[in-house]
């Protein structure tokens, strides 16, 4: 037998174990129709919370009620989800959604991978699970169960165990009643009881039963007993003398069986009065309790059924028919016995319940009346909307958006990465969105963050926090409704990024005086300054930081030939790239050797290079650094600059015109040497003197040393995350 033949097996089998023969036969018929329907692919949408569901929307009562319903509970508090069958799970869809439900699945290969990205993404991860189906030491008690043969029972009780070992790898447990969360504690350490209720639809369809289903037959009493599956045989055959007495002594009484149950040889000789109706479609249950005048729940007292919900009263109460229960599980929590509804310990008091009701009209109705009351105002999805989303969101991690301009390494880039890369080390949901880009994943510094195209993604779910880290991506985190806090991670003086006359220039400019309320950060002094002072916008500081730790350390001797690094893309004005090489130029090629490193531009043919670097990986960066002895860095507009701080993390020196992105770490004779730009006679002269005074040298190693630990980003990492957290 092939793989997917033996999986369509157990299928089958866990199938007529939970439904009876007619319900698979119903599942049948529609599986071709929702083989199709899955061809209808969605548009990728970021989403609040996915079901992923082990039971297929074709078997109705457990997937309806504890997906869909719950489904219709969270939309209608806001919280937008979707919907998978779990051997349609994929990796790739740990992008697109805050939280996972899994509901009934067993564990596979996939799901047991898909739970471990999920942790360290920082995901939270739910499992729910409305029976005692995760152990089989629980579902041995089940007659049916226990009568199955050897080679169907194996396959059943590997699902079952396989949905208790999946159950173990979740977060946290959802269920529908008090004595199912008490064993679900024995698996997991935290339990959220979702009791189960009606759909509006539900709703809808009870309230036209009510209306539409014709008047009573005042000398026909009939009972109803609405079973799911065959598995509660046993629960009918408890009270089935109770049955006899009753329709022996009140000729009036029909009893109505519904779904797959085995009709008793006692019953035989009443065959006349007892109607039996199939499995059948969930949407004409209310218009056939409807027609009923008294619901019966009996459950034979297991733990199995202890932990059964109260579905049956519900559905009853809908339509204002009075039921009686066995005292069991949550028939016990739910129903005030002699208000809303009977419940009954054994036999007589089921025989003496029955008798009441079916001889006194006005006492059923009553009941029936206060039951409905109940179950609409406590019952339903939207009743019970609020309470449950409230729960579930305190459970669900705060998560954080990046919204970046595209993934090309600067950097910029690199900075809000490491922000990310803190707030996920340090438990936080983390995602990046793009303005368009087609990459899924984007790998840094040991962590993984889902990438969203906001050009191609259909974005509807919650962002806790959504980080703009360019003006070109203020718009997205300003405008978006379903946000909760904004920030503006303000990196350089971007208006300057353009000439006048440029349209960009001036929509760069206006994000720096947004509509909306926008939290603003900064990396420099400088940049909070020009902030403060120009757009009255206060700013928090977050220092940026250096993995001192990647750098090799090398004490220059400055013997012989001295290697001079010029960094930064000469086709950018403000970097004034030129200046550099003026003076490099104007050296002994004898005495200096120049290499220049550049991501983007390429090298003027004016100027002379020794050794051209082109777009270094950032993890070989380093290496360079070490490699030279002296940087020379002329920008003239910097918000922060980085490679004065990475040749000193080497133990080099720098040569530097000071700039405001680089004056709150650089000191003039402490850590560097300074000289305003322009005044190259005096750049070559501060150049000499690094090259010749070995006591400045021993100074500025010490202290350009001391400075680089100094931003380390461990060091600055907890000031950083406190503007976050």
């Amino acid at each position: 037998m092939s793989n997917g033949n033996g999986n369509l097996l157990k299928k089958a089998i866990r199938s007529i174990s939970e439904e009876g023969l007619t319900g698979c036969a119903v599942r049948t018929g529609k599986f071709v129709k929702k083989q199709v329907n899955r061809r209808k692919k969605e548009a990728p949408a970021y989403r609040d919370v996915l079901f992923i569901s082990g039971c297929r929307e074709d078997l109705p009562h457990p997937w309806r009620y504890r997906v869909l319903h719950q489904r219709e509970q969270l939309e209608a508090c806001g919280i937008t989800t979707g919907e998978v069958y779990f051997q349609e799970l994929s990796l790739n869809q740990l992008r697109y959604y805050r939280a996972f439900i899994f509901f009934r699945c067993p564990y596979t290969e996939v799901i047991g991978k898909f739970v471990a990205v999920a942790k360290k993404l920082n995901k939270k991860i739910f499992y729910d699970i409305d029976d005692l189906v995760i152990d089989t030491k629980y579902t041995d008690q089940i007659p049916y169960v226990r009568q199955m043969s050897k080679t169907d029972k194996a396959a059943y009780d590997e699902n079952v165990e396989n949905m208790g070992r999946l159950l173990r790898l979740c977060d946290m447990a959802i269920t529908t009643t008090n004595c199912l969360a008490e064993e679900l504690k024995k698996y997991v350490p935290d339990v959220l009881i979702n009791r189960n209720t009606a759909s509006e639809e539900m709703v809808a369809l009870s309230r036209q039963a009510n209306s539409t289903v014709k008047e009573k037959n005042n000398d026909t009493v009939r009972l109803g007993y609405f079973s799911g599956s065959i598995t509660h045989n046993a629960d009918v055959e408890m009270i089935l003398p109770v049955f006899i007495e009753v329709l022996e002594e009140y000729p009036q009484v029909e009893l109505c069986l519904t779904g797959e149950l085995d009709l008793p040889t006692e019953l035989n000789q009443y065959k006349d009065r007892v109607l039996r109706f199939p499995f059948g479609d969930w949407r004409k249950l209310p218009e056939m309790i409807a027609q009923t005048d008294i619901n019966l729940a009996p459950l034979e007292d297991t733990i199995f059924n202890r932990a059964k919900s109260e579905n049956k009263w519900v559905e009853a109460a809908l339509v204002k028919v009075v039921t009686v229960a066995s005292d069991v599980g949550a028939f016990h929590d739910c129903i005030e016995n002699g208000v809303n509804g009977i419940l009954c310990q054994d036999r007589q008091e089921w025989k003496k319940a029955l008798v009441r009701l079916i001889e006194d009209r006005k006492y059923r109705e009553r009941l029936g009346e206060k039951a409905y009351q109940y179950c609409r105002e406590h019952c339903t999805t939207v009743k019970n909307a609020a309470g449950f989303t409230q729960t579930l969101q305190k459970e669900i991690p705060e998560n954080y958006g990046f919204v970046l301009p595209g993934l090309e390494i600067s950097g910029g880039m690199k900075v809000a990465l490491k922000h990310a890369a803190m707030l996920q080390k340090n438990g936080q949901d983390v995602m990046l969105f793009t303005l368009d880009n087609p990459a899924r994943w984007q790998d840094f510094e040991g962590c993984r963050f889902p990438v969203l195209s906001l050009k191609h993604t259909d974005i509807t779910g919650y962002i806790g926090c959504g980080v703009a880290t360019m003006w070109t991506t203020l718009p997205f985190v300003e405008q978006y409704p379903n946000m909760g806090r904004r920030c503006y991670l303000v990196q350089n003086y971007e208006t300057d990024f353009y000439e006048e006359g440029e349209p960009l220039r001036v929509q760069a400019n206006r994000t720096y005086m947004p509509h909306n309320r926008v939290e603003f950060l900064t990396i420099s002094r400088w940049c909070q300054s020009w902030l403060k002072k120009e757009y009255g916008q206060d700013a928090l500081y977050a220092p940026n930081g250096l993995e001192t730790e990647c750098f090799p350390v090398r004490k220059r001797s400055m013997d012989g030939k001295i290697r001079i690094l010029i960094e930064g893309d000469c086709a950018v004005d403000y970097k004034n790239v030129d200046e550099s090489f003026r003076i490099t130029n104007s050296l002994d090629p004898q005495k200096y050797e120049v290499w220049y490193m550049s991501y983007n531009a390429q090298p003027k043919e004016w100027y002379r290079i020794d050794r051209f670097l082109h777009k270094v990986p950032y993890e070989k960066v380093p290496a360079v650094y070490e490699a030279c002895d002296i940087l020379v860095k002329t920008s003239l507009l910097e918000s922060f600059s980085y490679p004065p701080l990475e040749m000193m993390a080497s133990g080099g020196y720098v040569l530097a015109v000071p700039n405001g992105g680089n004056s709150e770490y650089l000191q003039d004779e402490y850590n560097c040497l300074l000289y305003p730009a322009g005044d190259l006679e005096k750049a070559k002269c501060r150049l000499e003197r690094i090259c010749t005074d070995k006591e400045l040298q021993e100074t500025l190693y010490q202290n350009g040393r001391r400075t680089a630990e100094e931003r380390n980003w461990e060091v600055v990492s907890k000031e950083i995350l406190n503007l976050y957290l």
